[in-house]
């Protein structure tokens, strides 16, 4: 069966506000209107999308699964048009992916240099996307951290980074140079299976307040500083692999060329950088100037 998109987005929004009256509201149709286009699409799909009763209006386990997929398609066929009208224009884009605390300034100074003509655009990932943007076509390169699944991606190592110790002032190892990971065991850690946090601002707060500590990469740890926490190295912690990615269908072009310009920029801002990172995460991040 062919995918009806008007549909999909009436389902989308009926699946977002719980209610078909407020999703008629927010879709400027009326309300009937609604009802009848979310039952042709159950009756086409072939099962029911959602629970209803006089009060409230929940999804069935088949509406959760396609709850969950209609963004990743509707990102999809987003991008597809965005692309679309670029090229009507004649227009190049380059979109550049970067996770937190990595900054790729440098090398989309040294591309523009050798291509004025393509217009860059970044786009800052949340901790839980990883590789997703490159794989439904929100960015076309991106610079990564380990662990990421790198199937049908072509990466390229620039460097490592080590592993801090995010804790609140007022823990009992705050005064501590340096960690040990037998120093952190029965520590509540955040992140993974044990309280997942929806940002990095919120996992720092959580910190601050003492509900936990974190490991995190040197680098958010030097783009994150607060007077109410402090960074101390784990010395026995293993490094994290920075990489650019990009598809390996998007082995020419703009991207391609971005590649090879970035690659050598950020292993040359890598190599400078790194002996300094490791010596200054091993102390108490000072508080911010008063001046």
């Amino acid at each position: 069966m062919d995918l009806d998109l008007r549909k999909l987005r009436y389902f989308v929004a009926v699946a977002e506000h719980r209610h078909f009256g407020r999703a008629a509201q927010a879709l400027f149709i009326a309300q009937p209107v609604l009802s009848r286009q979310i039952r042709a699409f159950e009756q086409e799909l072939g099962c029911p999308l959602f629970v209803r009763t006089t009060r409230s209006v929940e999804l069935t386990p088949a509406g959760e699964q396609l709850f969950d997929e209609a963004s990743r398609i509707s990102t999809v066929v987003d991008v597809a048009l965005r692309r679309v009208h670029e090229a009507r224009r004649g227009e190049q884009r380059l979109v550049v992916a970067f996770s937190p605390g990595l900054h790729v300034s440098d090398a989309i100074r040294a591309f523009t240099v050798s291509r004025p003509e393509v217009v860059i655009d970044v786009f800052p990932l949340r901790w839980w996307e990883r590789d997703a943007p490159l794989r439904d076509g929100r960015a076309h390169v991106g610079y990564l951290r380990r662990p990421f699944d790198d199937s049908g991606l072509r990466t390229v190592p620039i460097g490592h980074e080590t592993k801090v110790a995010c804790l609140p002032v007022t823990h009992p190892l705050a005064g501590r140079r340096a960690l040990t990971s037998a120093d952190l065991d029965g520590q509540p850690i955040l992140g993974g299976s044990t309280r997942r946090t929806s940002s990095l601002e919120e996992k720092f707060e959580l910190i601050a307040s003492g509900q936990g500590i974190a490991l995190v990469p040197v680098s958010i740890a030097n783009s994150y500083s607060r007077p109410d926490l402090v960074y101390l190295t784990v010395t026995d912690a293993l490094p994290v692999e920075t990489c650019l990615a990009l598809p390996e269908s998007s082995c020419a072009g703009p991207a391609a060329d971005f590649l090879d310009v970035a690659t050598a920029t950020l292993r040359r801002h890598t190599g400078g950088a790194e002996g300094e990172e490791e010596a200054g995460a091993a102390s108490r991040v000072p508080a911010p100037s008063t001046d």
